[in-house]
């Protein structure tokens, strides 16, 4: 299927539209069989990927305002695939666990139109392309927080609008002007990423280039200080709203950084790493402790998420294969164990209507299948060897302690601190006496509930033991990413930093 990627952004949409004319008992079942078909066509573009080619793969290229060069380029690699196949999953995962009672058909609607955004933000190679999915995700979330969530619904979705919105506009600024360098250099309008590659920038207008886009993904992470919008957003989102936040729409700024701040500004890239580390590690530590501080389990999810983000991007400015590979690898688990974690919250909120960890203790006795999906996804959450999250968070850390051990050391207590607050939240809420006597009458997991949360727990345990299926392509991918970078660096601090492995160098 030579447009299989323009099926997998546009089948959800086309669906979005015939579903308003599905009646509200056939909604659930319209939107399940839909996700479910999305989500097997990203398993098929899996399956006819060739993981020993780097390159992008499935490339579609159309004319749009050829007089400014702007096209529907689509194409992924292996940095992209696998956010796709996320992408496509949790959106399966998320209506299939869907509590929402009250509108049901525009909340399946709404998750449909926000599908759409994701797949196309991910697999778009033209810059001005990749801008509108960029912009129009924030529609679908913000009417999510908006219409489902808690009291302060308002207040968290209007944060949320500002914040992401004002960075974007400044990375649309940045995005502009690279137009305009690319037609002053080659006399062609072009707002093809793979055109824009081609360029070697002054590191004079790299540094200004480079912060204009860190500014848009660093708000969307988000990145100390510009964090404060997500635990509103995630407070009053929700279930479903917190896990698409949480798994796939915060890896559009991750994304960003890897497939454009990293190849198009290398000398910048380098130049700024310790800044850039230092509000990482800041981010790590930081909001691990308010993570600590909290009585609200959602709230403690909320800031783990945050903290295990700045791993992604400690990583990410690794510049060699081992970070970079192990940031892509991180955004995958932190996707699956954050997402699986929401809905494990959202489970007990829907019995007992409170996230507060004082209202529960003991939980194991009456809900042992709620709990122990709940320690699988805590190891996970804290990187325990044989589980997911140990793979890319490993990585991340060896892949950074090249660049400086002692920045490593620090980041690293991230793992501490993270086995601390997230095993007291176990103990408080799992074990020890029931405290509360209707707690003992909690019924356990659903059939639904169960068929949402079974296929991440695989996944976990699965790509713990063995993730060379998802890794392999994402090394390939990632070792022409840096050859590139390394190629166009023009600093002899640039040429010694991004690290080429020696087979590479062989091999040219």
């Amino acid at each position: 299927m030579s447009n299989i990627l323009t099926v997998l952004i546009f089948f959800p949409l086309i669906a979005a539209i015939f579903g308003f004319m599905v009646n509200q008992k056939s909604i659930r079942v319209y939107g399940i069989t839909v996700a479910l078909a999305e989500f097997l066509l990203s398993l098929w573009l899996w399956g006819s990927y060739d993981p020993t080619n780097p390159g992008i793969q499935f490339v579609e290229k159309m004319d749009l305002i050829p007089e400014f060069g702007i096209n529907y380029y689509l194409g992924i690699d292996g940095i992209s695939l696998f956010i796709v196949i996320m992408s496509t999953l949790m959106t399966l995962i998320g209506i299939i666990a869907l509590s929402v009672k009250e509108d049901l058909k525009n909340m399946i609607i709404t998750l449909l139109f926000l599908e759409v955004a994701m797949v196309g933000v991910f697999v778009s190679l033209d810059v001005i392309l990749f801008y509108v999915f960029w912009e129009f995700s924030l529609v679908p979330m913000l009417y999510i927080i908006g219409a489902w969530g808690g009291n302060l619904r308002l207040y968290a979705s209007i944060k949320f609008f500002i914040y992401t919105f004002a960075g974007s506009l400044v990375m649309l600024v940045g995005i502009l002007y690279l137009a305009y360098i690319y037609h002053a250099t080659t006399g062609v309008w072009s707002f093809s990423l793979t055109d824009w590659y081609s360029l070697i920038l002054p590191f004079d207008v790299q540094k200004y280039l480079f912060w204009a886009f860190f500014l848009g993904f660093a708000i969307k992470v988000p990145m100390f200080p510009f964090h404060t919008w997500l635990p509103y957003a995630h407070g009053q989102a929700p279930t479903v709203g917190s896990v698409i936040l949480a798994a796939v729409l915060l890896k559009m700024g991750t994304y960003g950084f890897v497939r454009f701040s990293l190849p198009l500004f290398p000398d910048a890239s380098v130049a700024y790493i310790v800044p850039v580390a230092i509000i990482s590690i800041i981010m790590i530590i930081y909001t691990a402790m308010v993570a600590y501080a909290q009585k609200d389990i959602k709230q403690v999810i909320a800031y783990s998420s945050i903290s295990h983000m700045g791993v992604i991007v400690l990583g990410t400015f690794a510049m060699n294969v081992e970070g970079i590979a192990g940031s892509v690898f991180l955004m995958l688990s932190h996707g699956i164990v954050s997402g699986a974690l929401f809905l494990l919250v959202g489970v007990i909120y829907d019995r007992k209507h409170t996230k507060l960890m004082s209202e529960f203790g003991g939980l194991a006795q009456a809900m042992p299948n709620y709990a122990t999906i709940f320690v699988v996804m805590t190891m996970a959450s804290v990187g325990l060897p044989l589980t997911i999250g140990f793979i890319g968070e490993y990585l991340s850390l060896a892949g950074f302690f090249k660049v400086s051990p002692m920045m490593t050391i620090f980041a690293g207590t991230s793992i501490i601190i993270g086995a601390i607050y997230m095993l007291r939240v176990v103990k408080q809420t799992l074990f020890g006496p029931i405290t509360k006597e209707e707690n003992k009458h909690l019924p356990d997991l659903d059939a639904k509930e169960l068929m949402a949360l079974i296929p991440l727990v695989a996944i976990v345990v699965w790509l713990g033991v063995y993730p060379k299926p998802v890794l392999e392509p994402i090394d390939h991918s990632t070792k022409a990413l840096v050859q590139m970078m390394h190629e166009k660096a023009q600093t002899k601090k640039a040429k010694e930093t991004i690290l080429v492995s020696k087979k590479v160098k062989e091999a040219k």
